[in-house]
């Protein structure tokens, strides 16, 4: 091995290493490997950026704002009821819901499918009283599953197309993929739909628009003489922590403050509504000396003007108000919406009081539920993690507009999105002409997606302000960072190198053994990281290896599409994954049991597929 095979090899060793830890982002590691090329040697430094102006990078960045389009118009919502069946059993209703979610991903990226199809499955499974997991693990497979079927289904699609055009090959068409593809999702989609949901795992899982809590909601009344009376909210909250508790609402004079200010002084009368452990409720009762609202004597209440009688319902975290003419000043609705982290999104790793929730937004976090399990220890500081499923409440727009700010997705219901009429028929007809020119040969897909995104703009279908929000930049990033690290695999021969290593001690120089070899790998890889990076990575060494075979190099690259689509092993191995972990109540050992069986099936039906379609 020369030095600069052994740099890069080594380069690319610690880049998976770190891929695996999951301790930094995808897209800083990747360009922590760019860099380390560069300096290195192997990548010339006016090169070290080309990866960003590549087509297929852009044709990713356009097609992420016109899934975004297709989303908020409520164009996947018109197909959504024309298309699934109104009153059927569970395995037709799942398998409509699935078929649809993979003829979706062919078109829209993987993530937004899922995202448009959450909020009917989570209605599906409550329906017909299924664990949420019994729907959402086949919605998330069926995603992934038809992504494979076009260009622009998936990224990991675009950096194939993209490597055989930097090798001189030409780039693939749009339907180059659909033959595979469509033959793999058609038998794998009815597998899952018919006997695949059978086998997930059972969770428990709160219902829609509820959490399975031990704690109680419980309304305290400030009294004349107790410690709480001329105290600040923030005080009270500041000695409230120590038992693990937090204020929800507060009652002055028939008004109910929602996320009142933390400035705000107490007095005598006002009602506090508490969110508390019920072996924690006495502590909070005599370090403060405030009295259960039960416990208050009726001349108290008639002094405090009649204070709203409202029934707290431990159930759901709602509150359901008795008195019709209770908060009749209050200016907005008040919503309790159930929200899940995306991946990446900007709200990970940090709390509540990191972001000021309350304060900024007018927003309270009423709990978090993680894997299926609620946690209200220090509720306001836990970090959020990706998968987390919160509890929130407050009015409407300042939901929608934290969903938005924060890359949330609502679970329980959709009234966060308001299409404006008209907009699905033209966000339809847009995307429409933008696959037919790229599929006819009028434009590259690079070009015709750009001008489909620009015209999403001028119809007003996708603010200008939200063009660059509805782009997932860490995958934007990733890919333009591993395109130049990965031709540096081919220039330097480290690609060769493997591809030998591989040929002559795994396959023993058998092409279809070869064949299967690089497409089980490209699925391990894609199952333990990045398939963006596991594209990146195993189209060098795909075309390495045809190359010493003397065979089609289309095969190899085809099975490492597949391959690097398919993971279904983990919930770290793709972003639809992560997304169902905690609305399904699942753990990292959950997926293998369906995930597994697919995987087998993956591989029979591409095999053959990819020999009659792309023969040696």
């Amino acid at each position: 091995m020369s030095s600069n095979q052994i740099i890069i090899v080594t380069l690319l060793a610690v880049t998976m290493a770190m891929f695996l830890w999951g301790r930094w982002r995808h897209d800083m590691v990747a360009m922590a490997a760019l860099l380390a090329c560069v300096f290195a040697g192997l990548v010339p430094g006016s090169e070290a950026f080309a990866g960003f102006g590549h087509p297929a990078v852009i044709t990713v960045a356009s097609v992420l704002v016109l899934g975004y389009g297709l989303q908020i118009s409520g164009a996947v919502d018109v197909l959504a009821k024309h298309l699934l069946p109104a009153s059927s059993g569970p395995t037709l209703s799942i398998l409509a819901l699935i078929s649809l979610a993979a003829l979706l991903s062919g078109f829209v990226n993987n993530v937004g499918a899922l995202a448009l199809l959450m909020p009917i499955a989570m209605q599906m499974a409550a329906k017909h009283e299924l664990p949420a997991g019994k729907v959402l693990m086949p919605l998330a497979f069926g995603t992934i599953l038809g992504g494979m079927t076009t260009l622009i289904g998936t990224p990991t699609n675009l950096v194939v197309a993209g490597f055989r055009e930097s090798s001189g090959m030409g780039s693939f068409s749009m339907f180059d993929f659909s033959p595979v593809g469509v033959s793999v999702a058609l038998v794998g989609v009815a597998f899952v739909g018919v006997f695949g949901w059978r086998i997930v795992p059972v969770r428990k899982q709160s219902e829609s628009g509820s959490f399975d809590t031990g704690t109680y909601f419980s309304e305290v009344r400030v009294v004349s003489g107790s410690n709480a009376e001329n105290m600040s909210l923030r005080e009270v909250e500041q000695l409230l922590d120590e038992a693990d508790a937090q204020v929800i609402d507060m009652i002055r004079r028939d008004v109910r403050l929602s996320a009142p200010n933390p400035r705000k002084i107490l007095q005598d009368g006002d009602i506090l509504v508490i969110e508390v452990d019920p072996e924690s409720l006495p502590k909070v009762l005599s370090s403060l000396g405030l009295k259960l609202e039960e416990d208050v004597p009726a001349s108290d209440e008639q002094e405090s003007e009649t204070l709203p009688d409202a029934e707290l319902n431990t159930s759901d975290g709602k509150i359901s108000e008795k008195d019709s003419d209770i908060d009749t000043s209050e200016p907005e609705e008040i919503v309790v919406q159930e929200l899940v982290v995306m991946p990446g999104a900007v709200l990970v790793n940090r709390s509540a009081t990191d972001i000021e929730l309350r304060t900024r937004y007018g927003i309270n976090l009423l709990a978090i539920s993680r894997q299926g399990r609620r946690s209200v220890k220090r509720l306001r500081s836990t970090p959020v993690k990706e998968g987390d499923v919160l509890l929130l409440q407050g009015d409407p727009e300042s939901v929608s507009g934290f969903a938005s700010q924060f890359g949330c997705l609502p679970l329980a219901t959709r009234d966060i999105r308001v299409p404006k009429k008209g907009q699905a028929l033209t966000a339809s007809l847009i995307m429409a002409i933008a696959v037919a020119a790229v599929a006819f040969g009028i434009l590259p897909a690079a070009v015709s997606f750009v001008a489909g995104a620009v015209a999403f703009t001028v119809f007003g279908i996708v603010p200008v302000r939200s063009i660059y929000t509805s782009i997932d930049w860490p995958v934007v990033v990733l890919l333009a960072a591993m395109l130049p690290v990965a031709n540096a695999m081919l220039t330097t021969g480290a690609a060769d190198l493997i591809a030998q290593f591989l040929l002559e001690n795994v396959a023993q120089s058998h092409a279809i053994a070869a064949l299967v070899l690089v497409l089980v790998l490209s699925m391990f890889l894609s199952d333990l990281m990045n398939n963006v990076a596991t594209a990146a990575v195993m189209c060098p060494i795909g075309i390495s290896t045809a190359s010493q075979l003397g065979v089609n190099p289309d095969t190899f690259l085809m099975a490492i599409a597949v391959g690097a689509s398919c993971a279904f092993l983990t919930p770290i191995g793709h972003q639809n994954n992560t997304l169902i972990l905690g609305p399904g109540g699942f753990s990292f050992g959950d997926y293998w049991r369906l995930g597994l069986a697919l995987e087998v099936i993956v591989v029979a039906v591409s095999v053959p597929m990819l020999l009659w379609v792309w023969p040696f």
